[in-house]
């Protein structure tokens, strides 16, 4: 165990210089190009403002109204000789590698002035062609806005040049003609190359330095207090049966100390929840015992027994809930208000757990017993509302379709609170939602006064209401079953009895969830009116 310790410190001390090393030439690389890009640009804004002071300086000297005449006839004069006199003792004077004025001339320039040139120089009227992409850069220059790029670029044959082009006007501000000023960079590559050595050298030698001196104390500080702690967790985790404490001894001063403190209570606390735990898995099995008691119970609340109404023939209901956990907030409801008029209910209790089972079950009860004291839908919903909005800290709601049909006619009325729009089968059709619009949910507001709209169940009519489970159930990719899948599973076999009819919509759902879990509560009712005096046939 020690040997595996030791080699885990060293392992960690390899992994913290490598870091390092890897640190340590990032930081070198990274500050020699942004230093270098700097620096290189310092210098090429250097020497683009003193080629283009020269270029202004030529540019201002020259009589733009006279380069016309020199170029047509190639005849010099005095004024000439004063220019070209000009230009020598200015080139002279400055590190300047050309110095000349030329005009445009289609794809060629006209030499006017070439100041002295130890290999010669160009004399009036000598062409020679533009250099790649020169051409456009002199048509720019030659325009109302000319830009003072200084332009950097290969020569064929003398390496790196810079050139600096600033136009020359005659007396109408017409641009006549360019001076060029060409400066021989090569000595700037070399600048650069010593400066960058230097620099990288320094930064090295700097790096390595601090670096050293990093790793000590990152050695002290971290890396052999970790190793302490190290041999404390395989301590604890050795003697975890035994009553026998860890001992660390760090004193950094700083997070780490701190560290070894924690170290010492959790070690001291991990003993004590051994302890404790054999008592919380017991108190654990005991509530998941009350749990299924609970789910059982809530079962038992809701009508379980199909067919709920055998002695009748006129009407066939069949429903379903499955909870998302051991207990839900969904339920369903049906009952006969007297031999004529039943009532149903299917609701939704926002949340999930045991908190919604409590209040469902509240709910549940104080909606039956509105409505068999003679409320209509929306008498009986509002009665609830009110009685469910006192204490009730925890916010919660219940969303509701409540309806009462009389048998005898099939005219039905229904108050829907929030909840999902019914389904309804017309004798010898298909399964269609029946929309409208819907009141606030139960439980959301003092004073609520909820709508009711009537509808009308003929000799053989179905209709099918459901909580928003079923088409909210939801797939692996997120995707939702949704209103369309759930006609489509109704519409499969649209004659079929409500206890047939349920199940083939719970595999319908199964199927297209697949393994996903089950977020909320799936909870059906189907009812299949046969009409006053019909057979079960119908």
């Amino acid at each position: 165990m020690e040997r595996g310790r030791g080699r885990s410190s060293r392992r960690l001390s390899r992994k913290i210089l490598r870091a390092m090393v890897i640190f340590a030439l990032i930081i070198c690389v990274f500050a020699s190009l942004m230093v270098t890009g700097l620096y290189y640009r310092s210098r090429m804004k250097e020497y683009g403002e003193s080629a283009f002071a020269l270029g202004r300086m030529a540019a201002d000297y020259i009589d733009g109204d006279r380069v016309a005449q020199y170029v047509a006839t190639g005849e010099k004069d005095e004024y000439y000789e004063q220019v070209q006199q000009f230009m020598d003792v200015v080139k002279r004077e400055s590190d300047i590698w050309y110095y000349y004025v030329f005009v445009h001339d289609g794809d060629e320039l006209i030499y006017v002035w070439d100041a002295y040139a130890e290999e010669g120089m160009n004399q009036l009227g000598d062409r020679e062609p533009y250099m790649k992409k020169a051409r456009a850069a002199v048509e720019e220059v030659l325009s109302e806005n000319p830009p003072e790029d200084f332009i950097v670029a290969p020569h064929p044959d003398f390496g790196l040049v810079g050139t600096a082009r600033v136009p020359v006007y005659d007396h109408e501000g017409k641009a006549v003609a360019v001076v060029g000023v060409d400066l021989y960079m090569p000595e700037l590559i070399h600048m650069l190359i010593l400066f960058v050595i230097t620099m990288v050298v320094t930064v090295v030698l700097v790096t390595l330095v601090g670096g050293a001196v990093f790793y000590m104390r990152v050695d002290r500080d971290i890396l052999r207090p970790v190793a302490q702690l190290d041999e404390a967790a395989g301590a604890m985790v050795e003697n975890i049966d035994r009553d026998v404490p860890i001992e660390v001894d760090i004193h950094t001063g700083d997070e780490l100390e701190k560290l070894a403190d924690s170290f010492c209570k959790m070690d001291e606390g991990l003993r004590r929840y051994i302890r404790e735990l054999a008592h919380v898995t017991a108190e654990k099995e005991r509530i998941g015992a009350e749990l299924n008691v609970a789910t059982q119970i809530q079962a038992d609340m809701l009508p379980r027994i199909f067919p709920p109404f055998p002695e009748r023939s006129d009407i066939d209901i069949y429903a379903t809930m499955t909870p998302a956990k051991e207990v839900g907030g969904d339920f369903y409801d049906f009952f006969l208000v007297d031999d004529d008029h039943l009532a149903l209910v299917m609701a939704d209790v926002s949340g999930k757990g045991v908190p919604a089972a409590l209040f469902m079950v509240i709910a549940k009860t104080l909606i039956k017993n509105r409505m068999m004291a003679g409320d209509s839908p929306a008498q009986a919903l509002s009665n609830v509302n009110e009685q469910l909005c006192e204490g009730n800290e925890a916010e919660l709601f219940v969303t509701v379709w409540l309806a009462v049909i009389e048998l005898s006619t099939g005219r039905g009325v229904a108050a829907n609170a929030g909840h999902e729009h019914p389904a309804l089968c017309r004798a010898g059709e298909q399964y269609e939602l029946v929309i409208y619009c819907h009141s606030p949910a139960v439980a959301t507001m003092e004073g609520m006064r909820f709508r009711e709209h009537e509808f009308q169940l003929y000799p053989g009519d179905r209709l099918f209401v459901y909580t928003d489970g079923v088409p909210e159930a939801t797939d692996s990719h997120n995707e939702l079953y949704g209103p369309d899948r759930m006609l489509e599973a109704l519409n499969a076999d649209p004659s079929a009895d409500p206890a047939a009819l349920l199940p083939a919509v719970k595999r319908s759902i199964d199927t297209f969830v697949g393994e996903a879990p089950q977020f909320d509560d799936i909870t059906m009712l189907g009812l299949r009116y046969a009409g006053p005096g019909k057979g079960a046939d119908t």
